[in-house]
């Protein structure tokens, strides 16, 4: 039987255009946070999971050995994984499943970037396979906005409706992203600003886009023996899923989305959640372009499918409302993209521990964090509670 596990520190880095660090310099700034923050040693670490994009997108060929030093991984098992957008939580879901299994006691995940010193929208435009879909999908924007018109079209929703639910959600981010001193992004619009700003592809506008960040974060994980001996207020691991669908954007629904639905059933099953909406305090849902959160509210049970407009419309998701989404200002507002998704996992753990500053949610007890990568194929949950 897996053994329960805590998270006892999380550390991350102020985002951004960091030319004021090395990659070296980045990664060691989220590490040093981490173990601040969890009190202990780096001798206390045993093993360590690494998270970056592919060697094209870095720039940097094998980049967890380059950044081993800054991770106090020198001597300790060290592993690299990659998987595009849920890359940070996968490596997430890697060192709880190396502390739940025994094989270790304390391990450490990070997750690193550096996207202004390497060519990210090049490596995007790239993604996807070359002789039938690369001519339609140009990188993430052309994936998303197809998905954000097959979307309006399944439920016959009115493109102003559609597109100003879209805006709502932008603003409520950016909102956010006010009170998290880490965020890249920092500033305050409106809907109308939402909505004149340029096309990128449509119906998606430049305020629909996460950012491209520099920036690493880093959460260490623990198993309940070793949680109970140190100081810090512990969070703990209640369930995670994690499910892939097909590699051809055109071969599975995106909107009735089965890997995001899967991921959720695991993650719940395993949590014992059977309202979603009610038994979550706070989401940190992976939003990299608006449109796509309103079907991350409909696959993992917020809303009956068809109704995430409405959601956002009653003011359900945001900020004061019933389930607050994304207090952090997400993935919209901070990007660097092989941490982003452990920085759901790290949020989470500080907002059911109380610790989340400004952007704290009162009384937050349960949260989820949610990360989606690959050709908009995988979907990754852990579910963080306060209590054992």
């Amino acid at each position: 039987m897996a053994r329960a596990v805590a998270i006892i520190g999380v550390g991350q880095t102020k985002h951004g255009r960091r030319e004021d660090v090395n990659y070296v310099e980045l990664a060691y700034e989220a590490v040093k946070a981490a173990l601040e923050d969890a009190s202990i040693s780096p001798e206390d670490i045993e093993a360590v999971t690494h998270s970056s994009m592919p060697s094209a997108m870095e720039g940097i060929n094998a980049a967890h050995l380059y950044l081993s030093g800054a991770m106090a991984a020198l001597d300790r098992p060290l592993m690299h994984i990659a998987t595009c957008g849920s890359t940070g939580m996968s490596v997430a879901h890697s060192a709880f499943y190396h502390v739940a299994s025994g094989l270790f006691d304390v391990v450490m995940a990070v997750g690193t970037e550096k996207m202004f010193e390497s060519d990210p929208q090049g490596t995007m435009n790239t993604v996807a396979e070359p002789f039938f879909q690369r001519p339609f999908i140009p990188g993430a924007p052309g994936i998303f906005s197809m998905q954000a018109i097959q979307y309006a079209h399944r439920y016959n929703l009115p493109d102003e409706r559609v597109r100003e639910a879209a805006a709502r959600i932008s603003v409520n981010h950016h909102d956010n992203a006010l009170d998290n001193p880490y965020a890249h992004i920092r500033m305050k619009i409106t809907v109308e600003d939402v909505l004149k700003s340029r096309i990128i592809a449509y119906p998606t506008r430049l305020m629909d886009v996460c950012p491209s960040s520099d920036g690493a974060c880093a959460v260490i994980f623990a198993s309940e023996e070793k949680a109970k001996r140190f100081p810090k207020k512990a969070a703990w691991v209640k369930g995670l899923g994690y499910a892939g669908d097909e590699a051809f954007f055109g071969d599975s629904d995106k909107v009735v989305w089965e890997s995001a639905i899967i991921a959720a059933k695991e993650a719940y099953k395993m949590a014992g959640i059977t309202n979603p909406r009610k038994e979550f305090d706070v989401a940190e849902v992976y939003n990299p372009f608006t449109y796509q959160e309103l079907i991350f509210y409909e696959c993992f049970g917020f809303c009956d499918f068809g109704e995430g407009c409405k959601l956002v419309e009653d003011g359900v998701v945001l900020r004061g409302g019933e389930l607050p989404c994304t207090p952090s200002g997400g993935v919209l507002c901070t990007n660097p993209i092989g941490a982003t998704g452990l920085i759901r996992v790290g949020e989470a753990a500080l907002q059911v521990t109380g610790r989340a500053g400004e952007r704290q949610i009162p009384g937050a007890r349960t949260a989820l964090a949610h990360a989606m990568g690959g050709m908009d194929q995988l979907n990754g949950i852990m579910i963080i509670g306060s209590q054992l």
